[in-house]
C-alpha cells in the first residue's frame, strides 16, 4: 500500500469535509439521507487522486454506511421520543431489512465497482424524478397485505440501500409514503432503519476488503476511517443549520435544484460504468 502524498491527502480531506457540509445542510433542509451525497462526492475524490474506479466505489459505500451508524442513531432516537418512529413495522420490517443489508454489503465488497456505479445512478435517477414531483406519490391506502410481500419489500430496500452505501430515509422514506404512511411517521421510521442497514453492512463492507490492495492509509476493510472520522462532526452539526434554512427558503424549490444535481451526478456514474 503506498503512502499519500501531501497534495492528495489535502484533495482527500478538503473533498470528504465539502461532502460532509453538503450532506449535513441538505440532511436537515430536505430530509434525505447524507449517503446520496456522500457516496458520489466521495467517489469522485477517490478517483481524483487516481483511485482505482472499481476500488473507489466499494470505498466510498463503505465509508458512507460507517457514518450512518452514528446518525442514524442519534436521529432515530430523537423521532423515538417524539413517538415518530413505528416500532411494529421496525421489529416486522428490521430482521428482513437486515438480511438483506447484509446480503447488499457483501454484494457491494465482492462485486466489481462498476456494477455499485450502475445501481447507483439507476436508483439515484429514480430517487431524483421522485424529489421533481409536486406530489408526493400515493399508489395504495395501506401496506402491502401478503405474507411474502413485506418480507420482499424489506429485504429489498436492505439490499439496495447498503449496495448504494445509503440509509433508511432516501428509499424508505418514499415506500413508506407511497403506502399512506404520514411523512413525519415515515421519517422517523427509516431513521431507525438506517441503522439496521448500516450494521450489518458494514460488518460485511469491512470483512469484503481485508487484505484488498491499493486501499487507502487508516482504513478497516473498505471503511476508510479518516473520512469517516472527518465526515461525522461535520455533517451533524450543520444539519440543525439546515433544518433552520429550511424554515426560511421555499423548500420546494431547494428540493427541485437538488433532484437536477442528483440527476447529473447519477448519470454521471452511469456515464463511467458504461464508458
Amino acid at each position: 500500500m503506498e503512502l499519500l502524498s501531501y497534495t492528495e491527502i489535502a484533495l482527500l480531506v478538503g473533498g470528504v469535509m465539502i461532502a460532509a457540509a453538503f450532506a449535513g445542510i441538505l440532511a436537515g433542509l430536505l430530509g434525505v439521507g447524507g449517503g446520496i451525497v456522500i457516496v458520489p462526492v466521495l467517489f469522485w475524490v477517490f478517483t481524483f487522486i487516481q483511485f482505482d474506479p472499481a476500488l473507489a466505489m466499494p470505498l466510498a459505500v463503505a465509508t458512507s454506511l460507517a457514518t450512518i451508524i452514528a446518525t442514524a442513531l442519534s436521529s432515530a432516537r430523537a423521532h423515538h421520543k417524539r413517538g415518530a418512529v413505528d416500532m411494529l413495522l421496525v421489529k416486522r420490517w428490521g430482521p428482513w431489512m437486515a438480511a438483506g443489508a447484509l446480503l447488499g454489503g457483501a454484494v457491494a465488497g465482492l462485486v466489481d465497482g462498476t456494477a455499485l456505479l450502475l445501481v447507483f445512478g439507476i436508483v439515484g435517477l429514480a430517487v431524483s424524478v421522485n424529489l421533481a414531483r409536486p406530489k408526493t406519490l400515493v399508489l395504495s391506502d395501506d401496506l402491502p397485505r401478503g405474507k411474502a410481500a413485506q418480507p420482499a419489500l424489506a429485504g429489498l430496500i436492505g439490499t439496495v440501500s447498503a449496495m448504494m452505501g445509503i440509509g433508511g430515509g432516501t428509499l424508505g422514506v418514499p415506500v413508506l409514503t407511497a403506502c399512506s404512511v404520514p411523512v413525519h411517521r415515515a421519517v422517523g421510521t427509516a431513521a431507525a432503519f438506517g441503522l439496521i442497514i448500516a450494521v450489518p453492512a458494514v460488518i460485511a463492507l469491512i470483512i469484503a476488503g481485508l487484505g484488498v490492495e491499493g486501499r487507502p492509509p487508516l482504513s478497516l476493510g473498505y471503511v476508510n476511517l479518516v473520512a469517516a472520522a472527518l465526515i461525522l462532526p461535520i455533517s451533524t452539526t450543520l444539519a440543525p443549520r439546515g433544518a433552520q434554512l429550511a424554515h426560511a427558503l421555499d423548500a420546494k424549490w431547494v428540493k427541485r435544484a437538488f433532484a437536477v444535481f442528483l440527476a447529473i451526478t447519477s448519470l454521471r456514474m452511469l456515464w463511467t460504468a458504461l464508458a
